[in-house]
């Protein structure tokens, strides 16, 4: 039996990170299955408000559009849409996720998409030091400031959740 777990796989979320030398800790957790982003939280003893999920989107004009907000909480497609200067914006169907970003549901990373998208992340990630997000797989989580973030992927800090 060996005296060290074998090294968890990487993302091309984590590679990406990694490559660009930000400062980050790659979270990987035991989950088998896909489970809410409070229960996410809530098995990393972290404060929902400290979470987010990514989730995305397509507006009007048919752009695909990233939203992250804190787990706890909805997208406001109103403020979505605005936000993006859209006229409506709707969530992707689950069957469309993966061959669009590459990621399943409940690991999607913002990080490392097939096709980098539009990326709106809720104005109270500004309030946090660090934020968690998917790092591209199920059970595995990216911790990093939201200024580093935004360097890697372009963000822009709106009021989209409800």
């Amino acid at each position: 039996m060996p005296k060290h777990p074998a090294p968890a796989k990487k993302t091309n979320a984590l590679r990406e990170v990694e490559a660009a030398g930000l400062p980050h800790r790659f979270i990987p957790f035991e989950c088998p299955e896909a489970i809410s982003g409070t229960e996410v939280a809530a098995r990393l003893g972290e404060d929902p408000d400290h979470v987010f999920k990514t989730l995305v989107a397509r507006g009007r004009s048919g752009e695909h559009l990233v939203f992250m907000i804190p787990v706890a909480s909805n997208l406001d497609l109103k403020k979505a849409a605005a936000a993006a200067g859209e006229k409506s914006v709707e969530m992707v169907k689950l069957r469309d996720l993966f061959p669009l970003t590459g990621y399943v549901h409940g690991g999607c990373s913002p990080i490392g998409m097939k096709t980098p998208f539009r990326t709106f992340i809720d104005e109270t990630a500004q309030l946090h030091d660090t934020i968690l997000f998917s790092a591209g797989r199920i059970g595995a989580q990216l911790e990093m400031r939201p200024s580093d973030l935004a360097a890697l992927v372009p963000l822009v800090f709106a009021d989209i959740a409800g």
